[in-house]
């Protein structure tokens, strides 16, 4: 899974996650890309999930791009713990995106071919997405 090697703080507060993104639209490195239409934390899991499904569908084919990085901590407390005692450890790490954000893309494929496993990958995700191609 995506894990930061190292974090200017280790425990953040939750912010909030309002408006649509100004960085990272536009469709960099590969001809075909998956676009986020809602606001969510997605968690290192769900992207790896989504990785793998892509990576399976394909096989040997293509080359893939994540464009996003979980590096925001989310912390927990543990089961049955009484109020008070201050914050939990962080538990889990997440990337709060939002609607507009490019988080996959692919290149050296078929059309169809990236479409259906960028569709696959969208499933893997707790968001909406779009599927958006170079022009």
């Amino acid at each position: 899974m995506l894990y930061p090697k190292k974090v200017k703080h280790r425990k953040w507060q939750k912010g909030r996650s309002k408006g649509i993104e100004t960085r990272g639209t536009e469709l960099v490195l590969g001809s075909f890309g998956l676009k986020s239409l809602e606001s969510r934390w997605i968690s290192s899991r769900q992207i790896e999930a989504a990785r793998r499904a892509i990576i399976r569908y394909l096989k040997k084919g293509g080359k893939l791009w994540i464009r996003i990085f979980p590096q925001k901590p989310v912390t927990m407390k543990g089961t049955e713990v009484p109020m008070g005692g201050g914050k939990g450890s962080v538990d889990h790490y997440v990337f709060p995106i939002k609607p507009g954000r490019i988080i996959f893309e692919l290149e050296g494929i078929k059309m169809e071919q990236a479409k259906e496993a960028l569709r696959r990958a969208g499933n893997k995700l707790p968001i909406k997405t779009k599927f958006v191609f170079r022009k």
